[in-house]
Formats: C-alpha cells, sequence, structure tokens
C-alpha cells in the first residue's frame, strides 16, 4: 500500500515538474500559439468547406494558410509603416490642438474662471499626449523587434496550419483526457463550440467588419489619418455595448466645428449604417447557439486587454464563457442561465419541459 501510494505520489511529482517545465518553456510563444489557435477557429469552417472540393487535407489547408497570408499578413506588412506615420502626425498635431476653446462654446456655464480651463486644458493635453505617444511607441516597436516578431509569427503560422489539418484528432485527443462523465463531456464540447462561434464571429469578426464599413467614410471624405481611425474602429466594434461610435461621433463633432458640414454628415450617415449593420447581421449568426450576456465580454475584453494585451479581447470573453458552460452544465436546470442562454433551453421552456 505504501509503495503503490510512494508511486502515485512520485508520478504525480514527475508530472507536476514537467508541465511547469514545458509552460516556461513555452511561455515566450505562448501568445504566438493561442493566436495560431483562434486563426485556425475562425478559419475552420471555411477549410471545411474547400475539403469537400479539393478532398485533400494537405491542399486544402495549405489553401486556407494562403488566404490567411493574402488577408492578414500581407495588409500588415503595407500598413504598419503607414500607422507609424499617422501616429506621428497624429501626437505631433495633438501638441497645437485647442481643447479648450471648444469645450467653452458647448458648455459656457463650466468653464467661467480662467483656472479651471487651463486644469481641464493640461488634463486633457496630458491624456491626449500619452494616448498618441503610446500609440507611436507602439507602432514603432514593431518595426524595430521585426526579428522576434517575425519568429513569433512563424510559431503561430504553424500552429494555425496543424491546427486547422488536424482539429478532428486534436479534439478527441482532449476529449480522452477530460475528467468529465460522457455526457458532460458532449455538452461541455457543444456549448464551447457555440460560444467560441458566437464570440469570435458574432463579436470580433461582425465587430471588424463594422468598423471597416465605418472606415470607408473616413476615407470617401478625406478625412486626415483615416487608415489610424479606421484601426481604432475595428477595435471599437468589437466592443459590445460601446461599439465603432466612440469613433465616429467624435470625428463627426470635429469636422462639424471645423465647418465641413458635408464630411460630418457623410461619417454620422456611415456610422449610423453600420450600427444597423451589426443589429441586423449579428442575430443571424448568434441566435441559434449559445449566447454569453453582453456584460460578460465585455468585462472579459476589458481585463483580458490588461492582462494579455491586444489579444486580450478574445481571450478575456472565452476565458469567463468556458467558465460559465462548466458552471451551467453542473446547474443542469431548465431555464435559461441569466449570463449564457441556450435556444434550446428555452424551447423546453415554452414546450413546458420543467
Amino acid at each position: 500500500m505504501d509503495r503503490e501510494y510512494m508511486r502515485k505520489i512520485s508520478y504525480l511529482a514527475i508530472l507536476g515538474t514537467l508541465i511547469v517545465a514545458s509552460f516556461l518553456l513555452l511561455r515566450p510563444i505562448l501568445m504566438s500559439i493561442i493566436t495560431g489557435t483562434i486563426l485556425a477557429s475562425i478559419f475552420i469552417p471555411l477549410y471545411l468547406k474547400v475539403l469537400k472540393v479539393v478532398k485533400s487535407k494537405n491542399l486544402a489547408t495549405t489553401i486556407i494558410s494562403i488566404t490567411l497570408i493574402i488577408l492578414i499578413i500581407v495588409p500588415l506588412w503595407f500598413i504598419t509603416p503607414i500607422l507609424l506615420n499617422q501616429s506621428v502626425e497624429i501626437y505631433t498635431a495633438s501638441q497645437h490642438i485647442d481643447f479648450v476653446t471648444p469645450l467653452k462654446t458647448l458648455f459656457p456655464s463650466l468653464f467661467v474662471t480662467e483656472q479651471f480651463s487651463n486644469e481641464i486644458g493640461a488634463t486633457i493635453y496630458t491624456f491626449v499626449t500619452n494616448i498618441t505617444n503610446g500609440m507611436m511607441n507602439m507602432f514603432a516597436k514593431l518595426i524595430m523587434n521585426f526579428p522576434t516578431m517575425f519568429l513569433q509569427m512563424l510559431v503561430a503560422f504553424f500552429t494555425f496550419f496543424f491546427i486547422v489539418r488536424d482539429h478532428e484528432t486534436l479534439v478527441a485527443y482532449i476529449q480522452s483526457i477530460l475528467p468529465f462523465p460522457k455526457k458532460v463531456e458532449e455538452k461541455l464540447f457543444k456549448s464551447s463550440k457555440d460560444i467560441t462561434f458566437s464570440v469570435l464571429y458574432g463579436q470580433v469578426v461582425i465587430g471588424i467588419f463594422q468598423g471597416l464599413f465605418g472606415g470607408i467614410s473616413f476615407f470617401l471624405f478625406g478625412v486626415e489619418n483615416a487608415v489610424m481611425l479606421t484601426l481604432l474602429a475595428c477595435l471599437a466594434g468589437i466592443f459590445p455595448i460601446i461599439g465603432t461610435s466612440i469613433v465616429w461621433i467624435p470625428v463627426a463633432i470635429y469636422l462639424f466645428i471645423s465647418g465641413n458640414i458635408v464630411a460630418a454628415i457623410g461619417v454620422a450617415s456611415f456610422g449610423v449604417l453600420a450600427a444597423f449593420f451589426e443589429n441586423a447581421i449579428k442575430p443571424a449568426f448568434v441566435s441559434k447557439r449559445t449566447n454569453v450576456h453582453s456584460a460578460i465580454i465585455l468585462l472579459g475584453m476589458i481585463g483580458g486587454l490588461l492582462l494579455f494585451g491586444i489579444l486580450g479581447f478574445i481571450i478575456g470573453p472565452l476565458i469567463l464563457s468556458y467558465l460559465l458552460i462548466i458552471l451551467e452544465i453542473f446547474r443542469d436546470k431548465r431555464i435559461p442561465g441569466f449570463f449564457i442562454q441556450n435556444p434550446e433551453d428555452e424551447i423546453d421552456i415554452k414546450m413546458g419541459y420543467f
């Protein structure tokens, strides 16, 4: 008995040591692996459609990988220098902008004393300077750290390739090591798949397209630094509740104050259409799948951004969603959860199955 007990302890100690060592080994490229996994999750549905046509896993994966390079890597290669230049222009322009005068015009009752006006102006100036300086430094680091970035992208690309090609085998392997009963395991994977689809497509992909649609107006009406503003609109579009309005409304107000009325109306019109686009298209993606409360997605994005950086926009909501999935599975109630809502549960309620 003691010998068997010591054998289990030794096994767990060795396993724990190897897990810690493996984590330390993979830690420098962990975010690249996660990036490749997320991209693979987005492109797997397209891979399955291509596979039906070409009948070869390697050929289908190669086609999808080339598509990834064309859609993501090539634009980043050309856009990054533009973003760096525009971030420098925005930083330089922000040093000469009078923030107080427009506010005095809009809210004259608040800016009664000169001291209050100076304090508000200094606060806004410091805030804008920190943001623009941070953007400029971020894009500059991308160029200066290109060798490291290249290795990270290479890891992400290979992770993407093998997960897309062998995702069925990988899922089967993960299922084989989970400690859950078969019924719980099936629910867990189905709910996880639906949640991942809802977050990646319903929130991230649609949010990016919404930002791109709004960004078209910046180019059409000659707004300065349109590339940078479009990038910010794409990032804002990912956030639930907030959306692209946090970008196009200040731009429209600035154009209106500057006397460019036509451009202001045009930008505002595209912004409203972008919001309509989200409300019309998003329900079609998530209506028949397990859906996550917007508050959970928003909190997950903010927490993920602070913990993981830019990828936290996606990782944060998924972590919280997977936790809630497990809680919902073990709750095992025939009423919809507050944070996780499954259409099948709503059907059961309508049919009277409590």
